[in-house]
């Protein structure tokens, strides 16, 4: 049984998005019998973010900011949240809103039975071309490096956050999802999965399909598949609920 929870939400650019995705979280969390945190990372942005981050912090004591004086990347707003979360567990979500925090008690029911708990996008509300894209970049990463999961980059997962005084987090970019699974299933850590919904963005624009983001990754998923690989080997496959 989970009894305490962070959460936090990586955050470039978000000035529309992120009080929406904030009071829906807080709604949700106040519901659940849980001693929580909200983490917002705010990731170098260049238009208020921050500054409304700092407001919501202001007024509730379960809120705290991260700020990244410069865009670190995703990885780096990642590691950011992983390594601020104080509670038992940690979930992040992007601070898009592309997914219903409503949904989350799913995967804490999958918590008693798994270290790590994995959305899978049932329905990805996105254009055919980066549909496409991220197939292919599904493939070719669950081919390197043996993953065997749905959804590698799902913003929609939980953690026991012990796991990370464990295991390295090196990526600064995209590859940042598929290195912690990796490291993690490889160590002995278990996984699951759980569908989730995915809904249009509502406001803002996304990085994902960047050509600068995807050329980044690829060059960190061969920079360090070596050191991926060359840890503790597992062979334990993550189990679909």
């Amino acid at each position: 049984m989970v009894t305490g929870l962070s959460v936090f939400f990586p955050c470039h650019n978000e000035q529309d998005n992120v009080e929406r995705v904030v009071r829906r979280a807080q709604q949700v969390l106040t519901g659940l019998s849980v001693d929580y945190e909200i983490i917002i990372v705010n990731d170098g942005s260049r238009d208020r973010t921050g500054e409304i981050a700092d407001s919501l912090a202001q007024n509730d004591g379960h809120i705290r900011v991260v700020h990244h004086p410069v865009n670190r990347g995703y990885g780096g707003a990642l590691q950011s949240g992983f390594r601020a979360a104080t509670k038992e567990w940690v979930f992040y979500s992007d601070g898009d809103g592309q997914f219903d925090l409503a949904e989350l008690p799913r995967l804490l029911a999958l918590s008693e039975t798994y270290d790590i708990v994995s959305g899978y996008r049932l329905n990805r509300s996105e254009g055919w071309r980066r549909k496409l894209n991220a197939w292919g970049w599904g493939e070719v990463v669950r081919l390197m490096l043996g993953l065997k999961l749905r959804d590698i980059d799902c913003a929609f997962k939980l953690y026991r956050r012990s796991l990370f005084d464990h295991i390295e987090m090196r990526s600064m970019g995209a590859l940042i999802d598929a290195e912690i699974l990796t490291r993690a299933q490889r160590a002995g850590y278990t996984i699951g999965q759980c569908g989730v919904h995915h809904y249009p963005r509502r406001a803002g624009a996304s990085t994902g399909a960047n050509m600068k983001v995807i050329l980044r990754a690829f060059k960190e998923l061969f920079k360090l598949r070596r050191d991926i690989l060359a840890s503790i080997s597992h062979n334990a496959d993550p189990i679909e609920r």
